[in-house]
């Protein structure tokens, strides 16, 4: 019986020959007893070795190696992260790196086309130099055209003085990373209609473009916030409330509500307050689908046991929400907030695009799209509708850094 057992239950047959573990690229050998054994010759990973891949399944990895790790697989969002970060952190700089004001205007060169720098003159290197222009109209297509004359190389400065300009808004400064030499000019993107460096405008309006987003969704999320966790949390008559209330604000068509609250600001307030009113604008009509997420969120998190640990422990339902709840739902937050933004910057890009939003002498990307609703300047000086680049740039941006944050803050599932 016992011969019987181990040669006819198929174990030599059917579990380690028949089972085509030498086609998986395994290693066997025989030992005492009839038995076969093998053994797999790749190494074993090492989560500890620095270069090794950490998982969920890494019992010595911690949770922020485990997030970081994640990240930095998403090679886009990594990507958009980078940019982001550098376009933040060069906002209070942006008129020291420019080479003019926003509303410094050059007459002789209207619609003046992107200018190159160059560094070799007659096959010699001289350093950075711009060729000085000369703009004529054209009276046959109505249109300017300049001729540069490259039988004199005009070297840029450096760390140079310029038009004033306040710097962070409290101190004036003249200082200026480069500067066009005298009788020379340097717009590397063109100028616009009245003769402004089409650069110096863009780095000038990210200021308001992207502060915009910031302000209104920090507005968004303290309503849907506060609104959503009472309703979530309390229930009864609150949570119908401010059901039909979202429920209004979101039955109402997005465009027109924002055309006309903007168009109730006064044209005679300074450009900061309409800053001010705009962002404020953007993020009352943004808080339903927030306050909806956190709603349904805290409804499943005010069975859980600690909560009811807390209420027994006295604590009140403010500080159960801010201590306990909120916490539980941070990752969430933090994501919607981070695909929200780019809502943001695209309401205020399209209110000022139709004149509804800031307005001149203020600067923003909408701002300029304004000059670019004529078809028939853009079809002659297409360099007039470049701000449409770094709009689509940043939208993308925080996508892909949204959706790559998103992964990141749940390690422990889908690695």
């Amino acid at each position: 019986m016992k011969d019987q057992g181990m040669e006819g239950g198929g174990m030599e047959g059917g579990g380690m020959e028949g089972g085509g573990m030498e086609g998986g690229g395994m290693d066997g050998h025989r030992v005492k007893g009839g038995w076969d054994h093998y053994v797999d010759s790749r190494p074993y990973p090492d989560p500890a070795a620095p270069d090794g891949p950490a998982t969920r399944f890494d019992p010595g990895a911690s949770t922020g190696r485990l997030m970081l790790r994640r990240f930095l697989r998403h090679r886009l969002a990594v990507l958009g992260a980078l940019f982001l970060a550098l376009s933040y952190l060069s906002l209070p700089f942006v008129d020291f790196l420019v080479p003019y004001g926003a509303n410094e205007r050059d007459v002789e060169h209207l619609y003046a086309p992107p200018q190159g720098i160059h560094l070799f003159h007659e096959g010699r290197f001289i350093g950075p130099f711009v060729y000085p222009t000369t703009g004529q109209p054209d009276l046959k297509d109505y249109r300017w055209r300049y001729e540069a004359d490259e039988s004199r190389p005009m070297p840029l400065a450096f760390f140079c003085p310029g038009k004033p300009y306040r710097f962070l808004g409290l101190v004036e400064m003249q200082m200026r990373l480069v500067c066009p030499p005298p009788g020379a000019t340097l717009h590397l993107l063109g100028t616009d209609r009245l003769g402004r460096d089409m650069l110096s405008r863009l780095a000038i309006g990210a200021q308001l473009s992207l502060t915009v987003g910031l302000l209104g969704i920090a507005v968004s999320f303290a309503i849907g916030v506060t609104l959503g966790g009472m309703a979530g949390y309390f229930g009864g008559w609150i949570d119908a409330g401010v059901q039909r209330l979202s429920e209004i604000l979101k039955s109402l068509p997005e465009l027109p509500l924002w055309l006309a609250l903007s168009a109730a600001v006064p044209a005679q307030w300074s450009p900061v307050t309409v800053f001010l009113c705009i962002s404020v604008i953007l993020g009352l009509l943004d808080w339903p689908s927030l306050a909806r997420a956190v709603r349904s969120r805290f409804l499943a998190l005010r069975e859980e046991d600690f909560v009811m640990a807390a209420e027994l422990m006295g604590a009140s339902p403010a500080r159960i929400i801010r201590r306990h709840l909120l916490p539980n739902f941070a990752s969430h937050l933090l994501a919607s907030a981070t695909l929200s933004i780019p809502a943001m910057i695209l309401g205020e890009t399209a209110l000022s695009f139709l004149g509804l939003g800031l307005r001149p002498p203020a600067t923003s990307w909408g701002v300029m799209l304004n000059d670019a609703q004529n078809l028939m300047a853009v079809e002659t000086y297409p360099w007039v509708s470049l701000p449409m680049l770094p709009v689509i740039l940043v939208v993308l941006s925080f996508n892909f850094f949204g959706d790559g944050l998103r992964d990141a803050l749940d390690p422990y599932h889908g690695d």
